[in-house]
């Protein structure tokens, strides 16, 4: 899963991709309209008051801009950005230890941070509300303990699952925005600001082609970009057209659409093996060796955003437009798996 390159998830070789590409202004950020101007608002807002901007939590699917936004942030707020994650954070002194270090209107961002554990986030709710520390070292008869004052600080957590976020953690945070998935145009902007940095010369048709595999994730588009640029640069004369990009994508047997090998194996197992479904979770995941959570988690969100796939009480169904796109004559589903269908759309 983790080697897809239409994994919104980071890999090791995206570290540099993103530092080099990673805009440092609100204005050289592509895409999600809304949030930046409500950021803009804020940040204004706080920086004419002097003070810290309020804490802010990112949550949408992997690959969209959320650390990116974090560390837009503090450049324009001309503060420190501290970054760490919640499963880098085990125990309850390491976060007095990280708050204790942080300047006033520093920027603090934890990245999955549903992953803390509870001891830990004990220690942000005092830290976030009243910029306060209380903890207690020891045991027993020796257990004591430390109150301390902290700096004014801005918590920026992210999250790709939301709900998996403490309640009293998420009722902490004064601005939660949710980052949703880049339209074409949008891609296709970011894709020539790209190619500008990387120094590449591409055609409207190659932005087009790029783009369209995209699958709306900014993340996903500077990668295929990468590896388009190098096919261009060994087999073309260095230019990327249309041609050139779709000759690149095919041998790494990424679609028009996005899909790769394993998305194919997930819709083919539905409806070569099962006749379409309904199919339950486990089966699927037993008949493509793969885990019922990746499943669920990282294959199935997108085949549903293209209208592919459909839950229903019974199991998963393979939808008209999943037959249209693997060329497989439409079977029309039995009248019951119909209604199940039809009821779970309904609800």
């Amino acid at each position: 899963m983790a080697d897809r390159l239409v994994a919104g998830q980071g890999r090791e070789e995206d570290a540099t991709l993103d530092n080099s590409l990673r805009p440092r202004k609100l204005a050289d950020f592509v895409g999600q309209g809304a949030v930046k101007e409500n950021l803009s608002i804020a940040m204004q807002a706080a920086m004419q008051r002097g003070e810290p901007l309020d804490h802010v939590l990112f949550y949408g699917p992997p690959g969209l801009g959320k650390t990116t936004l974090a560390s837009v942030i503090a450049a324009e707020m001309g503060v420190n950005i501290k970054v760490t994650s919640g499963p880098a954070i085990e125990r309850a002194g390491d976060m007095a230890a990280i708050i204790t270090g942080l300047r006033a209107h520093d920027l603090l961002f934890i990245d999955e941070i549903h992953r803390l554990n509870r001891a830990v986030e004990e220690v942000l709710y005092p830290a976030m509300e009243d910029f306060f520390l209380s903890w207690v070292m020891g045991k027993g008869l020796g257990a004591r303990t430390i109150n301390l004052k902290v700096p004014p600080f801005t918590l920026a957590g992210a999250t790709t699952r939301f709900a998996a976020v403490a309640a009293p953690l998420r009722s902490r945070f004064g601005m939660v925005y949710r980052l949703d998935f880049y339209d074409q145009q949008a891609i296709q902007t970011l894709l020539r600001r790209s190619a500008s940095i990387f120094g590449v010369t591409i055609a409207a048709d190659g932005v087009e082609e790029i783009a369209r595999r995209s699958r709306g994730t900014p993340r996903i588009a500077n990668r295929l970009l990468k590896r388009v640029r190098d096919y261009a640069q060994v087999v073309a004369d260095g230019t990327i057209t249309g041609d050139v990009a779709k000759k690149a994508l095919s041998m790494l047997e990424i679609d028009r659409l996005g899909l790769d090998q394993v998305d194919h194996r997930v819709l083919n197992a539905i409806v070569e093996k099962y006749d379409g479904g309904p199919v339950g979770l486990e089966t699927i995941a037993a008949s493509i060796n793969e885990e019922a959570d990746t499943i669920m988690d990282v294959y199935e969100p997108y085949l549903m955003q293209l209208g592919f796939l459909a839950r229903t009480p019974r199991g998963r169904v393979a939808t008209r437009l999943a037959y249209q796109h693997l060329g497989v004559p439409y079977k029309e589903q039995p009248a019951a798996a119909q209604a199940s269908l039809w009821q779970e759309k309904e609800a």
